[in-house]
């Protein structure tokens, strides 16, 4: 999985790599500015995002650098939709409460205090990833419940459309079925659509059968 490591002193920058590699954490991208995260990642306007150079899996983001700070960083990269689940771990020299309630807010997951200590940088870095990985694979999985869904959708209206050629006699109206059983208009299309039926009298036939007049005003009683 893919660390981007975002901090503007070279040193720094160097330290954590060389703490992640000695624990095998190989795929690691170096960004000295918000300005180069946010090309690395593709995030191009105020509200968008284009493709990102690679794809990433996790920040280690500093708080104190020169031009966008890490904590506006981190808000405008949890801005975007596609990075809502991007798990951002800041790291700073500063202990103050508002400094990281600040990060908290912003959307970051964790933080790490400068100078780094390897073992609480990698437990982090590692309760962070596995985070991803669950979170990704939970997405995967929505999103192949959604497509399922989505095609049993189209199977059902699929076999609830009439379609073909109907048998229909020209006498009584009745309709041959797949089994060779002629069948009320009415049993057919229920059983082949989702329509339902609600019988009533049309005038011609009110008339015709039952010489009643659905046009003539029934006089009061």
């Amino acid at each position: 999985m893919t660390i981007l490591i975002v901090d503007d002193a070279e040193d720094i920058r160097l330290l954590l790599s060389s703490m992640l590699k000695s624990s095998g954490h190989d795929d690691l991208i170096m960004a000295e500015s918000a300005k180069e995260a946010f090309t690395i990642l593709g995030i191009n306007s105020e509200k968008s995002a284009s493709t990102p150079l690679v794809k990433v899996d996790l920040v280690l983001m500093d708080i104190l650098m020169q031009g966008k700070d890490g904590i506006s960083a981190c808000k405008r990269i949890k801005s975007i939709d596609g990075y809502k689940d991007l798990p951002v771990i800041m790291v700073t020299a500063k202990s103050e409460v508002e400094s990281l309630d600040a990060a908290f807010e912003a959307g970051a997951i964790d933080y790490i205090t400068k100078p780094a200590n390897k073992i609480e940088l990698l437990a982090r870095v590692r309760s962070a990833l596995n985070l991803k990985h669950e979170m990704d694979i939970r997405k995967t999985r929505e999103k192949e419940l959604s497509t399922r869904n989505e095609e049993l959708e189209k199977a059902l209206k699929e076999i609830n459309t009439l379609r073909g050629l109907i048998p229909i006699c020209a006498h009584c109206k009745k309709i041959r079925n797949t089994e060779g059983a002629w069948q009320q208009v009415e049993v057919y299309v229920s059983e082949h659509s989702e329509a339902k039926f609600s019988h009533g009298i049309c005038e011609s036939c009110a008339k015709d059968f039952y010489q009643i007049d659905l046009n003539e005003e029934i006089p009061e009683t």
